[in-house]
């Protein structure tokens, strides 16, 4: 097992992608903190799936979005399941709606929690490494569309684009430290932010067209690369973002 002794903090783990990790982080042999912002049964649920494949589990409420509770975060995750060696910041939102319509209410909850929060958990992570003097790794859930300009989305643009730079810097101040710093960028995946997706046959048939491999990814592929960059297999690693999207970047153009 991969992950054998080691121990994860995954934010917003109780569905979609965040889920898939934390299961395959078990599978592999670490203990893992499920966190989640409205949704306690679904935590409760990925943390007794993470208990039957025989490793520790705990589900800790986390709005990471409010920078001034990612320090009570890492204390609650150290005090349940000791010191931390991994933490993916998956938890992100969306909000469609035209540029010249984008409330500014809008814009600062996409920013909060997929930007701010990532940046300030990583903070509060990285100050528990340095005060036990340990190694660790940071994976960064971005999104194909760091790249790839997506209509009607500009919020959740921007913070995929600045989530991108902020791997790359990080990876470089906190290499001494023995600290890696790297991101995974999915394409469509089949999660429930896409219900609306999935059951409109027309957009969906459209989408497909345009992924060379001709399928929606699952959870479980991009909990793969997570396990991948989580594990010694990936230790010459800092400053990268693996893009896992069957193809969608270099193929893809606006209808």
């Amino acid at each position: 097992m991969k992950l054998s002794g080691k121990t994860a903090l995954i934010t917003g783990s109780s569905e979609g992608i965040g889920e898939a990790v934390a299961v395959r982080f078990a599978e592999e042999g670490a203990d893992v903190v499920v966190t989640y912002r409205s949704h306690p049964q679904e935590a409760a649920r990925v943390v007794d799936t993470i208990k039957a494949r025989g490793r520790r589990s705990v589900a800790v409420e986390a709005d990471v979005g409010r920078a001034g509770l990612a320090d009570g975060l890492i204390e609650r995750a150290v005090r349940e399941l000791g010191p931390l060696d991994i933490l993916v910041n998956n938890a992100g939102i969306e909000k469609r709606a035209p540029f010249v319509e984008v409330a500014e209410s809008d814009y600062d909850a996409v920013l909060d929690v997929n930007l701010k929060g990532a940046f300030f958990v990583t903070q509060a992570f990285v100050r528990h490494l340095m005060e036990t003097k340990r190694p660790g790794k940071v994976i960064n859930m971005s999104s194909v569309h760091e790249e790839l300009p997506f209509p009607h989305f500009a919020p959740y643009c921007l913070s995929k684009g600045a989530l991108k730079m902020m791997t790359r810097t990080l990876a470089i101040e906190l290499a001494p430290l023995g600290i890696q710093v790297n991101g995974i960028a999915p394409g469509a995946i089949a999660t429930p932010i896409n219900t609306k997706l999935l059951q409109d046959h027309e957009k969906l048939d459209a989408l497909l067209s345009q992924i060379p491999l001709h399928r929606l990814g699952q959870p479980s592929d991009i909990a793969g690369v997570a396990a991948f960059l989580a594990s010694a297999d990936a230790d010459y690693l800092t400053g990268t973002t693996i893009f896992a999207d069957g193809g969608l970047l270099w193929n893809y153009s606006e209808q």
